[in-house]
């Protein structure tokens, strides 16, 4: 696995409009997306999106151009950065102190609203005299970040079965048939190294990512969801509890949408709730960092997913998402100060694990759905029975209609997750010399990694175990592990040139998640220890308790930002 420079991926292909638009346009010669000229026929093809963003870049829109790097295919993933003043590096951004936000579209190539909203949104905002969002944020937008899989065009009715449109569209994966939002910790994909860069570099506070939901018949234009991991203690509680009730009032009064938590009916998945007695109810998805939205949250911000409703029109889900990004941009604005203090408490708690016991707190690396959920009303679309065995809509079943009747049931909502194996962070890990592949993807996720230069010992423990349970189906291209065992305490002889993974830094949470042998999707989940495991041998990876430097120890520090090429 070779290393990312940071560096490149910033500065390849980025410019900036330098001069302040001459006179406001009027809106009749605003740029228009694919859609918007098609009548929502149609959405954009990558050369489309390129095209749309060359328009603002004419009309000397106020924007930042780049590309956060290229695609399998080569193809430039572009960004755009908007704010008033304007910025075009990180540290422009941090004098700034406002929140940074981070908005992806079309991670998922055939769900195509978020790429053809955020475009819009784009235009309008920027092209505003008036006073918005961009005068109290640093906007970050990536519309096409899936662009291999964006091309790929086929029939709706191919690539997307369960949507309403548009009759041809993109696929899921990208060009090397992996699913990005299944890839956020293994990070095997350019397009989603390129992503960590971006989130190493710029460190928003808010990530957003669109997509669109491909399952019940519900009554919401659409649905959404903070991190769902119970490791992500700040972000993820404070977007629950905080900010998502307010969007969901918001978009209703503000802008007539519907919206709810995102889910589905039980009846509609097995096995989705731990309550085999009940009949109907609601349940989200997976808590796993494996999805951008929970791996952020587990990073120490805020995420939030957002589900356009399959089921509507093209019109209506561009619509509804072009709502519901805008009046995030407007509450993040809003809470700025709650935000950008809550930013720097994630990363301040970590830094005192290693020097504070008392400081420590446990991290949650398994999980399930609670079982005691919420009961709250769910509004639900009753279909029917047509009589024959005719297709009356993409997404709906053979011999089956929708009938725009809709009713509200009381049911239980599951939609949060309880820790099932939390685990104290130790002061640090320690990795053998021989897996610097394993280091290098550390650095790409942002954590520090030093070196020792001699042999030396600590007090610490080694994991021994006991068994080792294989996936024998394939997932993405690997046969996730899960270990089962004990820790022993002891004395940890640690060979020169080890690798220590001190927790007490800002991705302390992270950290633990990523090396602990039994978390649900660490590094050991998708096969980067499979070389060292045997039942009844030791984990590669060894806890110590304190960092103080034995027999004349010393570590040399290697930089988290600027990585250093190792070989296997």
């Amino acid at each position: 696995m070779r290393s990312f420079v940071v560096t490149a991926a910033l500065v390849t292909g980025l410019t900036a409009c330098a001069t302040t638009i001459p006179g406001p346009p009027s809106p009749a010669a605003y740029p228009r997306t694919r859609p918007e000229v098609t009548s929502y026929r149609e959405t954009s093809h990558y050369s489309d999106v390129r095209q749309f963003l060359d328009s603002l870049r004419k009309l000397r829109a106020p924007l930042v151009f780049g590309s956060i790097g290229k695609t399998n295919e080569g193809r430039d993933i572009p960004f755009v950065i908007a704010s008033r003043p304007l910025v075009s590096t990180p540290s422009e951004a941090r004098r700034l102190g406002r929140p940074i936000v981070y908005v992806q579209g079309n991670i998922h190539a055939g769900e195509v609203e978020g790429k053809d909203a955020v475009l819009a949104l784009l235009r309008d905002l920027t092209l505003s005299r008036k006073a918005n969002a961009l005068d109290s944020i640093v906007l970050i937008a990536v519309p096409i970040y899936n662009a291999d899989g964006n091309e790929r065009f086929a029939a709706q009715s191919v690539n997307r079965t369960e949507q309403n449109g548009p009759e041809m569209v993109g696929v899921r994966a990208n060009a090397q048939n992996l699913d990005l939002n299944r890839d956020y910790v293994k990070a095997e994909a350019p397009e989603t190294r390129a992503s960590l860069a971006m989130f190493d570099a710029w460190d928003p506070d808010v990530f957003v990512d669109l997509h669109t939901t491909d399952g019940s018949f519900h009554g919401y234009a659409l649905t959404y969801s903070p991190s769902l991991s119970p490791a992500a203690v700040f972000g993820g509680v404070y977007a629950r509890d905080s900010l998502l009730p307010v969007l969901r009032d918001r978009m209703r009064t503000r802008d007539g949408f519907e919206v709810f938590d995102y889910g589905n009916f039980l009846s509609d998945q097995s096995g989705a709730g731990s309550d085999t007695t009940v009949r109907e109810g609601w349940a989200t998805y997976d808590a796993r960092p494996r999805f951008g939205t929970n791996y952020y949250g587990v990073r120490g911000r805020i995420a939030i997913l957002s589900e356009a409703y399959s089921h509507d029109s093209l019109e209506r889900r561009i619509a509804s998402t072009y709502a519901f990004v805008n009046e995030i941009l407007s509450l993040v604005a809003e809470k700025g100060g709650a935000i950008r203090s809550l930013t720097a408490r994630a990363d301040s708690q970590p830094l005192s694990w290693g020097r504070s016991p008392d400081s420590l707190q446990m991290v949650a690396v398994r999980s399930e759905l609670v079982s005691n959920p919420r009961s709250l009303d769910v509004i639900k679309e009753d279909l029917e029975k047509t009589g024959d065995s005719s297709l009356t809509q993409p997404g709906v079943q053979r011999g089956e209609r929708r009938t725009g009747r809709f009713r509200t049931i009381r049911m239980s909502v599951y939609d949060r997750f309880t820790p099932t194996l939390d685990r104290l962070p130790p002061a640090a890990y320690v990795i053998a010399p021989e897996d610097t592949a394993v280091v290098t993807l550390l650095r790409m996720h942002g954590i520090r990694v030093d070196r020792s230069d001699s042999t030396w010992t600590a007090r610490g423990e080694s994991f021994v175990i006991d068994s080792i349970i294989t996936n024998p189906r394939p997932f993405q291209g690997h046969h996730e592990v899960r270990l089962k065992g004990r820790w022993e305490r002891g004395l940890q002889t640690l060979p020169p040139k080890s690798f220590i993974v001190s927790t007490a830094q800002p991705r302390g949470a992270l950290i633990v998640y990523l090396l602990e042998p039994e978390s649900d999707d660490g590094f050991t989940t998708w096969n980067f220890f499979d070389n060292h495991l045997q039942k009844g041998g030791k984990y590669p990876v060894k806890r110590i308790f304190d960092l103080r430097r034995g027999r004349g120890a010393s570590l040399r520090r290697s930089s988290a930002s600027s990585p250093q090429p190792l070989q296997n």
